[in-house]
């Protein structure tokens, strides 16, 4: 998932050297070409490792060093062929196997939920988050249990947690000390997350259940299309014009706000970086996430790995879906960190907002901020499309 709230700027610590054109959103509608090409096949010739180091200088935050290399299309050992061949046979399709019978199952769930039921319709949504009493408890309980289990099904046997003090960010930092106002309620309207793996959405499922923002096209989908509505997610129309972006980013704010004062409201999940990276970077913050001035809770994703790594960086869908449901076992670290209440002047100065949840959640996640976004991301992938095409 990728959201469309607006970019800005950033002079923080830590950042890493980039080209010196700002990028523009990845929802802005000017560019829809490809991340990466289909491929049809496991295998193919590396390019030169001259040009590959000049390129991962640059392009550092989606460099794959993982056991299958740029783009999954390094040379593997003999033992390595042995584990994928053993695993595309055996593990892969009851994986393939399992998983869609959950998402089957979940949609029946949702279809009966929802049944003689009207969907909520405004600026152009349509979704089920209003549903009240046993309907949304038996939706939400059930989708909480099936996501973990689609998560086990696919190897994340165990997910770590831990929950930072409040008291102890706070040493740490030096920042952010307890903005709450009197009377103020103290849920966040928002989860404010880095974005590593398409299984981030997956994980926050399992976890707190939340809103999305999604492309419109995701509510059309077999079995998803009606799960997507339930979770009551926000879409987007990629090459809408800038009215219909207002309206969009209106809902959002909206959406937030509802979200930190009404507890029955599900609250809003939303990757300020706009794509995803390795998982060692933070990228810029979009400030859409922070224009509802409520407080909002920073979540860090980890996951380790030793063979294939789950960050969608620079390599194609389907065969990091592939070389991912062929590993025995996957994992994720995850660091929930106190809720963040922004101050008056964080309040009225969005980017200021922005910038500081940034800077907490590269400190605490140990993470290394840059300032490139989509556009370079693009240039890179269509690099190593260049590069590989040559070789």
């Amino acid at each position: 998932m990728e959201t469309e709230l607006k970019d800005f700027g950033s002079n923080n610590h830590r950042q890493m050297d980039e080209p010196a054109d700002e990028p523009r959103g990845e929802d802005s509608g000017k560019d829809e070409r490809p991340l990466l090409k289909s491929d049809s096949n496991l295998s193919s010739s590396p390019p030169s490792a001259e040009n590959l180091q000049e390129l991962e200088k640059k392009y550092a935050a989606y460099v794959r060093r993982d056991a299958y290399g740029t783009m999954g299309r390094g040379e593997l050992p003999l033992s390595e062929k042995i584990l994928l061949g053993f695993a595309l046979v055996t593990l892969l399709p009851i994986r393939l196997i399992v998983g869609m019978a959950i998402l089957i199952l979940y949609s029946l769930i949702c279809h009966f939920c929802t049944l003689f039921t009207v969907p909520n319709r405004e600026e152009g949504q349509e979704n089920y988050a209003h549903l009240r009493g046993w309907r949304r408890v038996v939706i939400v309980h059930t989708g909480k249990f099936l996501s973990r289990a689609l998560l086990f099904t696919f190897g994340f046997y165990w997910i770590s947690e831990s929950c930072r003090n409040a008291d102890a960010v706070e040493k740490l930092t030096g920042e952010n000390d307890c903005n709450e106002q009197p009377g103020e309620s103290k849920r966040p309207g928002a989860i404010i997350s880095n974005h590593v793996s398409h299984l981030d959405i997956l994980y926050h499922m399992s976890s707190s259940f939340p809103s999305f923002v999604a492309k419109r096209s995701v509510a059309k989908l077999p079995f998803i299309g009606l799960m997507s509505k339930c979770l009551g997610c926000v879409y987007v129309q990629r090459e809408s014009k800038s009215s219909d972006f207002k309206g969009v980013s209106g809902v959002v704010i909206e959406r937030v706000k509802e979200a930190h004062q009404n507890k029955n409201a599900p609250m809003m999940l939303l990757f300020p970086e706009g794509t995803t990276t390795n998982g060692d970077f933070l990228l810029r913050f979009k400030t859409g996430a922070f224009l509802s001035k409520s407080p909002v809770l920073p979540v860090i994703l980890r996951y380790p790995y030793k063979r294939c790594s789950p960050a969608w960086d620079s390599i194609s869908g389907l065969r990091h879906v592939i070389l991912l449901l062929c590993q025995f076992v996957n994992h994720i670290e995850v660091t929930k960190l106190p809720v963040y209440y922004p101050s008056e002047q964080e309040k009225e100065d969005p980017i200021l907002y922005a910038n500081n949840v940034r800077k907490l959640m590269a400190c605490e996640g140990n993470l290394v901020m840059s300032d490139i976004g989509l556009a370079e991301k693009r240039i890179y992938h269509a690099a190593l499309n260049g590069l590989f095409c040559q070789s």
